[in-house]
């Protein structure tokens, strides 16, 4: 689940503003952001009031199956392409990604309406956190499935820093140390690690990250 927060409405105002922008079209995401309440119908709704407020025109808005599909986002454009060639730009409030598919799919401006934040797991309704940094080089085997790149703020791979207390962590007072809750489930388990983690290999990590399962048969073509 991407998880995203609204964009600071003034930065999209002047975004507008820049390219002499006086009517929009919105286009939100059916998935992560109607989840987290930053891109669903409900909140393209608002985003025309306050674009109105401000004295645009709302030409249509859409809120696309996937955002981040090319695919389904070319289509949903296609079928909008009336309200979307009356409009200046496009605001979009979905993820990055999404942001960069509308942009491929149409021929105005585009610009963000909403900031990502993290690849969020769903702990319950309404409550996500950070977990995984997709960090290209996993560490989990040697950590019980407790991530220290990410849950840790100090991204510490072999221990707690000198500043744990009672369990506690440094710089998050109200959270258990990662590495005491990495210790206890391994002693849950009965296990014991395997040895120190080895300092991570960042070039396992290369941007921009690829995947083609249609040219390269069976497996695709992993980065």
């Amino acid at each position: 689940m991407i998880i995203t927060k609204p964009r600071d409405w003034q930065r999209i105002l002047r975004n507008l503003e820049e390219v002499g922008a006086r009517s929009v079209f919105l286009m939100g995401c059916g998935q992560c952001a109607t989840v987290v309440h930053t891109g669903g119908e409900k909140e393209l709704l608002q985003a025309k009031a306050v674009l109105e407020q401000h004295g645009h025109t709302v030409t249509g808005w859409a809120v696309g199956d996937v955002t981040c599909h090319l695919g389904g986002t070319r289509l949903e454009t296609r079928k909008r392409s009336g309200d979307i060639e009356a409009a200046d730009a496009v605001v979009v409030l979905a993820c990055g990604a999404g942001v960069q598919t509308v942009a491929d799919s149409v021929r105005k401006p585009v610009f963000p309406g909403l900031e990502s934040a993290f690849l969020g797991n769903v702990i319950r309704h309404g409550v996500f956190e950070e977990r995984c940094q997709m960090c290209g080089d996993c560490v989990l085997d040697r950590t019980a499935g407790i991530c220290p790149v990410t849950t840790c703020p100090k991204g510490l791979l072999n221990g707690p820093c000198g500043g744990m207390w009672d369990g506690k962590c440094e710089v998050l007072r109200d959270r258990e140390c990662t590495h005491v809750r990495i210790r206890a489930r391994l002693a849950e388990q009965g296990r014991s690690r395997a040895g120190a983690v080895p300092p991570k290999d960042h070039s396992r990590k290369q941007k921009p990250g690829a995947v083609n399962l249609r040219d390269a048969g069976e497996g695709g073509d992993r980065p």
